[in-house]
């Protein structure tokens, strides 16, 4: 048989005479099956021999209950990092923002914390996007955003980054949707309106230093409005150039404006120069001229007054006057002549024949030899 029944044995081994699986007969002698009760009860009674004395009745609970409250309760402290700051949330709405290091807020799911990182300088393209393969200088350009209309109705093309942080966490994480696209869109928004204020000349030259302090004024007074929690530290100008089309002729254009404010730059040097020294001569003329009458002017008194003053004398002593005035009239006539002076005692059959030789051979020469005033006469006088 297959269960090896020998004797009359059941299938569980045991022996014959009608006994049942466990061991009992069919009148209900033998041992009987494991009761679920008692199983339970012995397992309670290890589990209280296990815990301290006293720990098994309500007085054990309630202490697990106080040690499982600490550590819920324990669970609410967080750390937040330096370059972090706190946000806690009430139920899914905001509540403050805390800064860094230990903070508490109470536990889940109560109140929960977020910790975004606010010192991280984030950037935004404007006109142009930076090639995401890492190869340098690879620029894609984006017209529809950097083509824009200056003050004097001239088209130019300006790419330009914008720099900025989160000055609010509260603020920037539900205030605002999309941050990088509110800042994108602000920034548009204040360029254009600073492009719009100064001519294209400016713009290209000196002007970029003024389109960058006015973009970044306006951009964060819009982002201050929006109460996006967002800082805006630098706005800064790649690229302002005409459109690629036109680039040639507004660069000659550029060429020939240069030109002209060289030549003008030349002409106002020239006229600065010139204009200065005419008006030096000219009063240099005045003054001489001045100076001149003056001369005159006192010269012809002072002949006139010299006349008066003869004319007085001669009224009072005309013979006097009239020898003294031949006296001087002479020596004012003989006094650049070469005078020979003879003694008229000697009379005249005495004079030598003088022939001047110095002078004749001074004259052939070239040279003048100085006149000779002297000769002597046969008494022994000089003649001068």
């Amino acid at each position: 048989m297959p269960w090896n029944n020998q004797g009359g044995g059941g299938p569980w081994g045991g022996g014959g005479g009608g006994q049942g699986p466990w061991g009992r007969g069919p009148s209900g002698g033998g041992s009987q099956p494991p009761n679920l009760e008692d199983i339970i009860r012995q397992g309670q009674d290890r589990f209280r021999r296990l815990m301290p004395s006293g720990f098994g009745g309500g007085r054990g609970i309630a202490v697990i209950v106080v040690v499982l409250a600490l550590i819920w309760l324990a669970s609410g402290f967080y750390r937040v990092l330096p370059d972090e700051q706190g946000v806690v949330l009430r139920f899914g709405e905001f509540v403050k923002t805390t800064q860094p290091g230990l903070n508490y807020h109470l536990p889940t799911p109560i109140e929960s914390v977020l910790t975004p990182k606010v010192t991280r300088v984030n950037r935004v393209e404007i006109g142009f996007r930076a090639a995401e393969s890492g190869r340098a200088g690879a620029v894609r350009q984006v017209p529809e955003e950097g083509l824009m209309l200056t003050g004097d109705e001239n088209i130019v093309d300006i790419n330009f980054t914008v720099f900025w942080v989160i000055r609010n966490a509260g603020e920037f994480l539900f205030n605002i949707r999309a941050p990088e696209q509110t800042v994108k869109a602000a920034s548009e928004s204040a360029i254009r309106e600073s492009i719009g204020q100064i001519p294209i000349a400016l713009a290209l030259a000196e002007g970029r230093r003024e389109i960058e302090e006015n973009t970044l004024r306006l951009l964060q007074e819009v982002l201050d409005n929006y109460k996006a929690g967002i800082l805006v530290t630098q706005v800064q100008l790649q690229k302002v150039d005409p459109p690629g089309p036109v680039i040639d002729a507004f660069r000659d254009v550029q060429r020939a404006r240069a030109d002209q404010e060289r030549l003008r730059n030349e002409a106002e040097a020239y006229r600065n120069d010139i204009i200065p020294r005419s008006r030096g001569e000219a009063e240099r003329l005045v003054q001489e001229a001045e100076a001149y009458k003056q001369e005159v002017v006192a010269r012809s008194e002072g002949d006139a007054q010299r006349f008066i003053s003869v004319y007085d004398a001669y009224r009072v002593a005309p013979d006097v006057t009239t020898q003294r005035i031949y006296l001087e009239t002479m020596e004012g006539v003989l006094r650049s002549v070469n005078k020979v002076m003879i003694d008229k005692n000697a009379g005249g059959s005495g004079v030598v024949p003088y022939l001047p030789l110095p002078e004749v051979a001074a004259r052939r020469s070239g040279q003048v030899a100085p006149p000779t005033t002297s000769s002597r006469t046969p008494t022994g006088g000089t003649q001068q």
